[in-house]
């Protein structure tokens, strides 16, 4: 049978410190140690674990303070665990800087953005993620000015995986790859619309990615010639269906866009952004889609879906820094109470230089 020790009841420790004159008359005193700065004060680890209910498993303020108080003793108020979550993300900025400084050099990223109410408006949430690191910004706008703002793609020259959507067309200097489990369910989207070409596409697109597992786990680093040969004939022959269902879609309209389908819409991308769209077929560094970044916006979603909102931008950069953090340390196989005790401590976990 396993369970709990005693509940713990919270360590004090008071500090004195002396001062004495020398026989010349110059007054020397001794100083309090490190954290103590206050005549009360709080510890790293209370502190961490106020931050870990709050920023980690979501807890409303109220909550995570009625656990403190109820479980280790600590009569923490709202206000000074609020004041736990704001020191600890400002201690965080060389933290992100690093994480910055990796992203723009990483081969492969991941980027999506995710809306949501901040300070009584319309807020977005911007993700740069690898396989090692997750770096979430929060701005006003969703489009280029935010991209720019969060610090990495206006540099990155690697390949950047995303969903599609245009300004990402911005940034010429990366190499771009599009997801395929978006491309997957605009598909099935487009067959229940009656549109026989899209079945096809998803099973060329899913016949392809299973190519792609099974040739990695064999420790190949590419297709072979042939395949990919194969493969590039099969998708032009569903794009030339796509279009006979579609008769007119690719006439030119004297420079007016006419009304499109989605399903339509959908054809042309895929028409116009092949090398993007197979990208994962040629270069087996890039993933088939762009569930990594969804991954690390999920935990975002279910702050918004648990709080409402937030109700400051100041608090919603808290939380994101925070978020980033966190995640990153996880993918390093860290636990959350362990760095933001160290965050706590006012030592900052920093990830380790990328290889090369």
């Amino acid at each position: 049978m396993f369970d709990l020790p005693q509940v713990p009841r919270l360590d004090c420790v008071e500090h004195w410190i002396q001062k004495r004159r020398c026989e010349c008359g110059h007054l020397a005193s001794s100083s309090f140690p490190t954290g103590v700065t206050a005549p009360v004060c709080y510890g790293p680890r209370i502190r961490a674990l106020g931050i870990y209910l709050v920023s980690y498993q979501h807890l409303p303020y109220e909550r995570a303070a009625e656990i403190l108080s109820d479980w280790v003793g600590a009569a923490i108020s709202v206000a000074t665990l609020q004041a736990f979550v704001a020191q600890g993300a400002d201690g965080l900025e060389e933290f992100l800087e690093e994480i910055r400084s990796q992203l723009m050099a990483a081969e492969v990223a991941h980027f999506d953005e995710t809306g949501g109410r901040i300070d009584g408006r319309l807020g977005w949430i911007h993700s740069a993620s690898t396989e090692t690191l997750t770096l979430l910004h929060v701005h006003r706008k969703r489009g280029v000015e935010a991209m720019l703002d969060a610090g990495v793609l206006d540099v990155f020259d690697g390949v950047a995986v995303h969903d599609g959507w245009a300004p990402y067309r911005n940034f010429k200097d990366a190499e771009h790859a599009l997801c395929g489990a978006h491309h997957l369910r605009e598909l099935i989207a487009a067959e229940e619309q009656g549109q026989a070409w899209a079945l096809g596409m998803g099973c060329l697109l899913l016949d392809t990615h299973d190519q792609v597992q099974q040739a990695k786990a064999a420790g190949r680093e590419q297709l072979p010639k042939r395949v990919l040969a194969a493969l590039h004939a099969s998708y032009r022959e569903l794009i030339t269906l796509g279009y006979e269902d579609n008769p007119g879609l690719a006439v030119q309209h004297d420079g007016q866009r006419p009304k499109r389908t989605k399903a339509q819409n959908l054809l042309l991308r895929l028409d116009q952004r092949q090398t993007e769209v197979l990208r994962f077929a040629h270069d087996f560094r890039v993933p088939f889609d762009n569930n990594l970044c969804e991954r690390d916006l999920r935990m975002v979603k279910l702050q918004q879906k648990i709080s409402g909102c937030s109700r400051t931008t100041e608090g919603a950069e808290r939380f994101v820094a925070i978020r980033s953090y966190i995640s990153t340390a996880r993918k390093h196989g860290l636990r959350p109470i362990d760095v933001l005790t160290s965050l706590a401590a006012g030592q900052p976990w920093l990830p380790p230089p990328a290889p090369g």
